[in-house]
């Protein structure tokens, strides 16, 4: 399973060094570019979830890109 977590700078060596106590944990950093790629995506991935619940509508492509 992986996990992606959002901590505070000022905790994150703390706890990157406690998850790497646990042999069981692999852990990897993403750079700033990554971490904003993947909140971008989740975004997105709920903003059609919304929409397929009826509860947004989204923009067209066609409006998008007038």
């Amino acid at each position: 399973m992986k996990v992606l977590l959002d901590v505070k700078d000022n905790k994150a060596d703390f706890i990157i060094e406690l998850l790497r106590n646990f042999s069981f944990v692999k852990t990897e950093q993403l750079t700033p570019t990554k971490a904003q790629f993947l909140g971008d995506l989740k975004g997105s991935v709920e903003e059609v979830t919304l929409a397929k619940q009826g509860k947004i509508k989204l923009q067209s492509a066609r409006d998008f890109f007038a």
